[in-house]
């Protein structure tokens, strides 16, 4: 999926933030298929680019496009049906539901990839086969990490967001995870753009941007 920057300023935003940044009131344009590094610290903003290309925040000035149109004059149930077929956002928080076994947390997403693998496959490649059945409230942080990240590559995307997913694996799991992500991003012909503290995961980034 194409996605065009256009002078975007979030507010409210320091204007000491705004100068450095490669992203922040730039003209900016990521190619369909383009995996991307965008790289700060904590309360950069990192968060608020995707929420604002999930259409979760447009209080920005400036103008965000998705394949020549822009995202702010979509209707909601413009966005319920990017979120259920085009657009997939990994929370730094996860959004999971600790009261739900690992596997049920799974199981909520409302429309199949069937480009992906399985769930079970999956779990397998992460090593998490033997948590599906456990309450998620039960599983390390770095465990609820993979599941998240099972759940939003089991779903249709063509636009993939994570924000900060490795965070809490250490650097097999981060490597395995990575993995997993690249596949499936190329198999949904998809692009991808990943959020980070400073540390570069073992992905073919074709660009990487400071904000």
């Amino acid at each position: 999926m194409l996605i065009e920057l256009k002078k975007v300023i979030p507010a409210p935003i320091p204007e000491e933030m705004i100068e450095p940044s490669e992203i922040w009131d730039s003209e900016l344009r990521l190619e369909t298929g383009s995996l991307v590094l965008v790289s700060a610290h904590s309360g950069k903003g990192k968060s608020t680019l995707l929420h604002l290309l999930y259409g979760l925040r447009n209080d920005y000035k400036g103008e965000a496009l998705a394949e020549g149109q822009s995202i702010r004059g979509k209707s909601r149930r413009d966005w319920e049906t990017w979120r259920r077929k085009r657009v997939a956002l990994l929370f730094q928080d996860l959004r999971l539901f600790p009261a739900l076994s690992a596997r049920e947390n799974l199981e909520l997403i409302p429309v199949a990839n069937s480009r992906a693998p399985s769930h079970e496959e999956m779990a397998v490649r992460l090593g998490m086969t033997s948590f599906l059945e456990r309450p998620l409230a039960s599983l390390s942080q770095g465990q609820r990490q993979r599941i998240a990240l099972m759940r939003v590559l089991g779903k249709p995307f063509e636009l993939l967001l994570l924000d900060e997913p490795f965070s809490h694996l250490d650097e097999e799991n981060t490597r395995l995870a990575c993995a997993l992500v690249e596949e499936v991003t190329r198999a949904n012909k998809a692009s991808l753009i990943l959020t980070s503290l400073g540390d570069t995961p073992p992905l073919p980034f074709g660009r990487s941007l400071i904000l």
